[in-house]
């Protein structure tokens, strides 16, 4: 009799577990259920800053073909919420008033948006009718909706005004999206500095001079008190009394786990569901969780690379695998038009370390005129850590060399410079060893895209439909499209933009 797996959310998680699941499962010992609260079927919510921006449409975004589930006798029900879990009977009530029966319970319910109370922004029990957040496809859908409206102040045929509250990558995501349809575009944020959980002060300056470039203006240690009607017209009050005008206000200020469910079933969560490196629940062996919801080692994840490579650990241990979850490396990128970060490791470390310090070093290069922000930690001759804001040429490597602990060059400035003498032999892709992992998100390396370019693949729509590289944050693509062009010959990089670099996001905002 068939094993019951009972997958509860169909995200980016819930969705690759599946995926991984059934090519464990080729005789399909397991019967799959996937129960998804959205009514859309998974997509990836890399890509929604593009959906909002119009270089992207919904249908663009859609990780599995919906006939995909039906061919692997997947039972997919969408729009269908689980309100309890009934542990002691091994079964979820619906929202439909169904019992769904479990040998293993999957939780993959991700995060939702956390909403700060202030004043005028939520009306009851709903947020005010010009208030939303950016999380969901449908968050989108909605957005665009309101620009499209005559409502407001603002003419039909003009510019709309939106406020970011919230400068972190879901905010600067929302607000790039925006400025793309032309829309005027403030964030408010309380720190002293953008994305303050990545970067230092001065690359906090230096992506904020960007930003003002392509139209997203930034006000920072900013605290909002309240949004409000102003003679006619819509404004977020601050706390020193400024008022900024505001026809949509686009609440971003971080996630929270979405562990209520777990929480009432009296498992053990503390700020999501705790799990060993099985990614098991400390408190009942039959269920799991991954993603957003899941807290292993004291770590909560928000990155999409460490969710998929969760959903790989889980399905190894599901069909009778040793696979264990040993944490990630986090690299935090954000790539849209015109802006360029890729930020990793410790990096709020002073330029000139402490003499009593040993091992550590700190390359530093800014160009704030052009964009251009470069900060590399080094620790015993490991990269420890780094910023890379603007189009540096070595990131590829940096981050290779990061993953790896990799003994860097005895001449540092080949980290930042190019073409220096005896610096890394690995910038160009088609140096690249075998075993470097070139798209981080799905672990795909280098001899991969090579083997795939051997049979056949001749573009990186089709690298992607063989191995999934670029298929998570599309922060490779350029790498795999050199890769291609090396082994393949092909001329260029399929989806992108006229500078020839991908207009795509990460979305990872860290739960706190």
């Amino acid at each position: 009799m068939s094993k019951k797996i009972v997958v509860v959310g169909h995200g980016m998680a819930g969705a690759r577990f599946v995926q991984e699941l059934r090519t464990r499962d080729p005789l399909r010992q397991f019967h799959v259920t996937v129960l998804g609260a959205e009514r859309e079927a998974a997509y990836n919510r890399v890509l929604l800053s593009s959906v909002l921006a119009g270089s992207l449409t919904p249908e663009d975004t859609e990780m599995v073909p919906s006939a995909w589930y039906a061919a692997e006798d997947i039972d997919l029900q969408l729009g269908v919420e689980v309100e309890h879990i009934d542990r002691k009977r091994g079964r979820v009530l619906t929202s439909e008033g169904r019992y769904v029966s479990y040998d293993h319970l999957v939780l993959a319910t991700g995060s939702r948006p956390w909403v700060p109370p202030i004043e005028g922004v939520v009306d009851g029990d709903e947020l005010d009718r010009d208030v939303a957040v950016f999380r969901t496809l449908q968050d989108c859908r909605d957005i665009m909706a309101r620009l499209s409206s005559s409502r407001g102040n603002s003419r039909p045929d003009g510019p709309r005004r939106a406020v970011v509250l919230g400068g972190g990558l879901l905010g600067l995501e929302a607000a790039r999206g925006l400025a793309g349809r032309g829309v005027e575009v403030e964030v408010v944020h309380p720190v002293n500095r953008l994305m303050e959980r990545q970067l230092d002060l001065d690359a906090g300056r230096v992506l904020e001079r960007t930003l003002g470039k392509v139209g997203v203006r930034v006000r920072l240690e900013a605290q909002a008190k309240a949004f409000d009607h102003v003679a006619g017209q819509r404004v977020l009050v601050l706390d020193d009394g400024t008022r900024v005008a505001a026809d949509l206000l686009i609440v971003a200020c971080g996630v929270r786990p979405n562990a209520g469910l777990a929480r009432a079933a009296r498992l053990r969560v503390d700020r999501a569901v705790v799990v060993d490196d099985q990614m098991t629940s400390v408190s009942d062996p039959r269920i799991h969780a991954i993603g957003e919801c899941a807290q292993h080692d004291g770590q909560v994840y928000g990155l999409v690379a460490p969710a998929w490579e969760q959903a790989g650990v889980l399905a190894d241990v599901l069909t009778g695998g040793a696979a264990r979850y040993r944490g990630s490396q986090l690299v935090t990128r954000l790539k849209a038009a015109d802006v360029d970060l890729a930020a990793m490791g410790e990096t709020d470390v002073s330029d000139i370390p402490d003499a009593t310090d040993e091992g550590l070093e700190v390359l530093r290069f800014a160009d704030p005129t052009r964009g251009f922000y470069q900060k590399i930690v080094i620790r015993d001759d490991r990269i420890t850590g780094a910023i890379m804001l603007g189009g540096a040429e070595t990131v590829g490597t940096v981050t290779q060399l990061f993953d790896r602990a990799g003994r860097i060059p005895a001449d540092r400035r080949a980290l930042i410079f190019p073409g220096v003498a005896d610096g890394v032999a690995v910038t160009d892709p088609a140096d690249l060893a075998d075993d470097s992992v070139i798209c981080r998100c799905n672990t795909v390396t280098a001899g991969q895209i090579r083997r795939a370019c051997a049979d056949g693949a001749g573009t990186v729509a089709e690298i992607a439909m063989c191995t999934r590289a670029t298929t998570g944050c599309g922060g490779c693509r350029d790498d795999v499209a050199g890769l291609v062009a090396a082994t393949a010959g092909t001329a260029g990089p399929s989806g992108t933009n006229a500078a020839g670099r991908a207009e795509t996001t990460e979305l990872v905002e860290v739960p706190a």
